[in-house]
């Protein structure tokens, strides 16, 4: 019999629990033990884990959040490497460790591979940014919210004659804002890789305007810079990690300037992480927590499972984390035939 843990860390995603599910519902088919890792790193380091059955799963696959609890604590910035982490892997028997995470979980699994310990990656950010797999659990789910959250704002800003800015997630890369703003209808979609004209911009509305839709969608992610250069900081968390957000409002104020319309600024922030998984990311979930313990069994370590051309495959970790994943400059000029 093997023991395998499983962990979700950093923020929050849709998705979760179904990989958790089927983590646990894999190694209970053939006997083996399921230890549960609370809170994150934070919980390795501390050594809150709990034992993981099929009763302790069932009905989850439809919950939002993470039924293990999540931490962005670190054992490389808030500790000591694996030293931190070595007892409780110990005291467990774990013979390997499954970490849900983003980019910054899967660089800090990577590190502790190289120090000893047996790890497989599961690929969640609703960011979408991790290289080496198509598509990141949660980005489904996120984009749904963001698409519905800009169906609602457009008949408001019609009705009043406004220009709306709705600020969404995306520190380095925009695929939340360029998923969302194509299926919402936006007619402006900035995101952080592609630089943006605030003249030019605010020209194509007042044309707009004047051809007599006299309202317009905007959807920028929080990562674009601010108009006069650099981007929006909103300080450091609780656990000494830099913020951002706040360019929603900044390019509010000098669309309006320009314009001279009436604009209103929506973030939606934390929105779009929250609530119940889309089918895909159920599906999506099920699949990759599968795969990742059929490697954990088999052996492998340091490989991220990710999703290929509608395959699951496993890639190095340490080449998944190595950059973030961008949004190609071409599938943004997509997007202009529809802009302002």
């Amino acid at each position: 019999m093997s023991t395998i843990g499983v962990m979700t860390a950093g923020g929050d995603c849709p998705g979760l629990n179904a990989v958790i599910r089927a983590v646990v519902a894999r190694l209970s088919a053939d006997g083996h033990r399921a230890v549960g890792i609370r809170d994150g790193w934070e919980g390795l380091m501390e050594g809150r884990t709990t034992e993981l059955t099929r009763d302790h799963v069932r009905g989850i696959i439809a919950r939002g959040g993470t039924i293990l609890g999540t931490s962005r604590l670190d054992p490389y910035v808030h500790g000591d490497g694996f030293i931190s982490i070595e007892r409780t892997v110990r005291s467990t028997g774990m013979e390997s460790l499954i970490v849900v995470g983003g980019d910054g979980t899967l660089r800090t699994a990577s590190r502790l591979e190289e120090e000893g310990l047996p790890v497989v990656g599961v690929p969640k950010t609703i960011d979408n940014d991790i290289a080496g797999t198509d598509i990141t659990l949660g980005y489904d789910t996120a984009v749904q919210i963001v698409t519905d959250a800009l169906d609602r704002l457009t008949t408001t800003a019609e009705s009043h004659n406004r220009i709306i800015v709705v600020e969404v997630m995306g520190r380095t890369a925009g695929w939340i804002a360029l998923g969302a703003g194509l299926a919402g209808g936006a007619e402006a979609i900035l995101i952080p890789e592609v630089t943006y004209d605030l003249d030019a911009l605010s020209e194509g509305i007042k044309r707009r305007h004047a051809a007599g839709k006299r309202y317009s969608i905007l959807v920028v992610a929080e990562g674009v810079p601010a108009p006069q250069g650099g981007v929006v900081s909103a300080g450091t968390d609780a656990f000494g990690f830099g913020r951002i957000g706040g360019v929603g409002s900044v390019i509010a104020a000098e669309v309006e300037a320009r314009t001279g319309f009436e604009t209103r600024t929506v973030v939606l922030g934390h929105l779009q992480r929250g609530g119940i998984p889309t089918a895909f990311d159920r599906v999506l979930g099920t699949r990759l927590g599968v795969a990742a313990t059929e490697l954990a069994l088999a052996g492998s370590s340091g490989v991220m499972v990710a999703l290929s051309n509608g395959e699951i495959v496993a890639v190095p970790i340490a080449d998944a984390c190595r950059e973030p994943r961008l949004v190609p400059p071409e599938r943004h000029a997509q997007a202009r035939w529809f802009s302002v």
